[in-house]
């Protein structure tokens, strides 16, 4: 067993074809069997499924599991042989939520790359729940999220504090107003985020401790939808005050103030405690951690 063939299994899974796998690893088509064909002889299981289209069998995902955890140590080691030479470098995979993702990281990773070019970074957007168990099990690096989890096997620490709030379309009939009582939402349609993410659980916590049951007419993932449907007027809609900067300065949409909304939420760094950090990861949260929060809230 070798890590190319590791490396070729991974790749077929994620591509489900022969061919695929070897136009992304630069290989031809027998040479992709050869390597699985060898990895089943020496193991003497059947690996993948190779009727079309191409699956793992139940051996396989086992298998995979496994090959995933040998690529990441042998990554580890050649990351920590690379930083012998003390220069930054090296890939970062993040995760955090489709917000921040927009609103926030630009700002940061323009000024990071510029800084330090050989240090790579790929975004992966998920909810905060799916941050931190990601984050825990190595799936990504740091993770940029909504605090409101305590996980003993992950430190944290708070970058800048948000809002959630409510917005309206500029056409909206409660456009007219500034302020208003939950109590008075109790029958508008709302237009709400998926119940796996933060701001809706916290919601759905406001309305419940309240006894009111909200007019929810629709559910999307991510605050960008919710707000493309608000412009609508479709129906109102409580996100994060910071993804929502633009349009409101551009007046297609209207923030009303709520009593009950009024708290603030911790949004932080994380990362797994106790694992190596790479000189990449290193410089990352150093830097991170080291901005104002005037970089994080400043307009756009």
């Amino acid at each position: 067993m070798n890590i190319n063939q590791l490396e070729t299994l991974l790749t077929i899974s994620k591509t489900m074809s022969f061919r695929k796998a070897g136009e992304i690893l630069n290989l031809t088509q027998p040479a992709v069997s050869a390597q699985i064909k060898s990895l089943e002889e020496e193991f003497g299981s059947i690996l993948i499924d190779r009727n079309q289209p191409v699956t793992l069998t139940d051996s396989g995902r086992i298998f995979l599991e496994h090959a995933e955890k040998i690529l990441r140590t042998v990554n580890d080691l050649k990351q920590r042989l690379d930083d012998l030479n003390h220069t930054p470098q090296g890939h970062i995979h993040i995760g955090t939520t489709t917000s921040i993702a927009m609103q926030i990281l630009p700002r940061v990773l323009s000024y990071f790359q510029d800084q330090f070019p050989l240090i790579k970074t790929t975004i992966h957007s998920m909810t905060s729940s799916q941050i931190m168990h990601s984050v825990e099990n190595g799936q990504v690096d740091i993770g940029i999220a909504y605090l409101f989890e305590k996980n003993p096997a992950l430190e944290t620490s708070v970058l800048y504090y948000d809002t959630f709030e409510l917005i309206v379309s500029s056409q909206h009939p409660l456009s007219r107003f500034s302020h208003l009582s939950m109590e008075k939402l109790r029958n508008i349609p709302f237009i709400m985020l998926s119940p796996e993410t933060a701001g809706r659980r916290f919601v759905d916590q406001v309305f419940k401790t309240l006894n009111i049951m909200p007019n929810i007419i629709m559910e999307l993932s991510s605050s960008e939808e919710v707000k493309r449907m608000v412009e609508l007027n479709l129906g109102v809609a409580v996100i994060s005050k910071l993804s929502v900067l633009s349009e409101l300065r551009h007046g297609s949409l209207k923030m009303l103030k709520v009593n009950e909304l009024d708290i603030t939420h911790p949004v932080g760094v994380v990362y797994k405690s106790g694992r190596y950090l790479n000189s990449a990861m290193q410089q990352f949260l150093s830097d991170l951690k080291g901005m104002p929060e005037t970089q994080f809230l400043g307009s756009e």
